[in-house]
Order: structure tokens, then C-alpha cells, then sequence
């Protein structure tokens, strides 16, 4: 009787087990931010864009703006302990962030001067380790016409 108890209870952790790592693949498989997000432009006329970052990502990672309209970025980092920022510097078109991010949302505005596509980072790093940006936490911005 112990011995099938034992491999019940073996089974029952076995199953447990697989169905913790096929959530975590999943989980890892299913980046965060991966589809394009188009602004949207409210009637201000500023292209609003709510951006979460967290543990080595942005959602969304790829944002897609119009040239010469107020973009307004709103950014938050989600629970935890890692600091991050936020980095975008693309001076040909008038785009300069450079900040710490918190829980508590922060706020970005500029007006792109020309069409690109321009990358945004977090450019945190522990000492001897890589930086947030080398393990992912980068996004596009696509400036159109």
C-alpha cells in the first residue's frame, strides 16, 4: 500500500513539475510588446503611449508614431526591485530622454522631426554583469510620415 501511495504521490509531483515548466515556456515564448502598438492621437492632439517596463522588457517594444505630432510617453515599472530607465536619443529628430523610471509613472514628451526608426533602451548594469539592454529591454520607435 505505501509503495502505491509513493508512486502516486510521485506521479502527482511529476505532473506538477511539467506543467510549471510548460507555463514558464510559455511565458518566455510569448515575449511582451512583440506586436507593432500605433499611437493613438487624442483630441489634444497628442499621440499618448502607456508604456510598462519590468524584468529585461517594454511593452511595447515596438511603437509606431507620426512625424511632426506631440507624442506624450507615460512609463511605469512594474513591481520589483530592479531599477531601470529609459534611454532615447535620436538628436536628427529632435527626440532626447534620458531618465530613471519608478512605480510610479513618469512622463516623456517630445515632437519627432523626421521619419526612422530609433531604439529605446534601459541602460542600467550591475557591476559585472550584462546590462538590462544586452538582456532584452530594448524597443523601437518607428516615426512615419
Amino acid at each position: 500500500m505505501k509503495s502505491v501511495r509513493f508512486l502516486s504521490f510521485r506521479f502527482l509531483s511529476l505532473v506538477v513539475l511539467a506543467l510549471a515548466v510548460c507555463c514558464a515556456a510559455g511565458r518566455l515564448g510569448a515575449q511582451p510588446g512583440n506586436k507593432p502598438y500605433r499611437a493613438v492621437m487624442d483630441i489634444d492632439g497628442v499621440q499618448h503611449v502607456n508604456i510598462v517596463a519590468g524584468d529585461y522588457f517594454f511593452r511595447p517594444s515596438h511603437i509606431i508614431v507620426k512625424v511632426n505630432k506631440p507624442v506624450m510617453f507615460v512609463v511605469r515599472v512594474e513591481r520589483g526591485i530592479i531599477p531601470h530607465g529609459l534611454v532615447l536619443k535620436a538628436p536628427e529628430a529632435s527626440i532626447s530622454i534620458d531618465g530613471d523610471l519608478s512605480q510610479e509613472s513618469q512622463t516623456f514628451a517630445f515632437t519627432p522631426s523626421m521619419p526612422g526608426k530609433y531604439a529605446f533602451y534601459c541602460p542600467k548594469k550591475l557591476l559585472f554583469f550584462k546590462s538590462h539592454r544586452e538582456h532584452g529591454m530594448e524597443g523601437i520607435l518607428e516615426v512615419v510620415e
